[in-house]
């Protein structure tokens, strides 16, 4: 890899920024002064530094977030706010993305990330990947309900969805459920209670395969996932 490139994907500045960097003598390379930002380096077996400090290099990141209402699963709008705007630019210049997408109005988990691949394997209908919802419905769920979710309902388009998991927390005018599916079609959680005849009035992702909201992060804040979460995500 190039050292200005390097360098500039590490967050040290644009690439002109970092050839200033070059002839303060700021750079070294296993100890070296580096002058020429075209040179070829490999950080992961060579120790480069900037005043000193070691760059540690990092292709992919992992964040998670706990998605506020109102903001838009996507990398940039004309009119609305989005969960990369959401982002410091440290993070923002690794260029990452929402895995899937939450409604605009709907809550948490939502996994950022700038792996092509993770991505892929966790929204590849073929991957079956569990995604936990709790929701508020106006109207009584009932135990029909979860026998028609368990054999897929028809949506509004004729779509046949593949079987959901439904479990009532509470029943009554205003009941409270937890949904699980396993795929991403539009709306889908919101036009699966249609085609029951009930109206989802809150709706918050719990869960992606093995990775669990942190109840800890309130709306609009976002961490980078630990270990074992990442591990969980890459071995499934």
């Amino acid at each position: 890899m190039r050292l200005d490139k390097l360098l500039a994907n590490m967050g040290y500045g644009s690439r002109k920024e970092v050839k200033v960097l070059l002839k303060q003598k700021a750079v070294t390379v296993d100890g070296e002064v580096v002058k020429d930002s075209a040179m070829h380096v490999d950080p992961e077996k060579q120790n480069v530094s900037v005043f000193g400090e070691r760059v540690e290099y990092i292709e992919f990141i992992y964040v998670m977030m706990n998605k506020p209402p109102g903001v838009i699963s996507a990398t940039e709008d004309r009119y609305d706010q989005t969960v990369i705007d959401l982002l410091d630019p440290y993070v923002q210049h690794f260029q990452p993305f929402p895995v899937g997408r939450l409604d605009k109005d709907t809550e948490g988990l939502l996994l950022i990330t700038n792996d092509g691949n993770l991505a892929h394997n966790l929204l590849s209908p073929k991957k079956h990947v569990p995604k936990w919802y709790y929701a508020k419905i106006d109207g009584v769920v009932t135990v029909a309900d979860i026998e028609a979710f368990a054999q897929g309902v028809t949506l509004d388009d004729g779509y046949h969805t593949k079987p959901g998991e439904l479990k009532i927390i509470v029943s009554g005018e205003e009941s409270e459920i937890e949904l699980m599916i396993q795929e991403g079609k539009f709306h889908q959680v919101k036009r699966m209670f249609e085609s029951v005849g009930k109206t989802v009035t809150y709706l918050k992702r719990l869960s992606m395969g093995p990775l669990e909201l942190d109840e800890e992060l309130a709306l609009g804040d976002y961490r980078e996932l630990t270990k074992e979460e990442l591990t969980s995500l890459l071995e499934r």
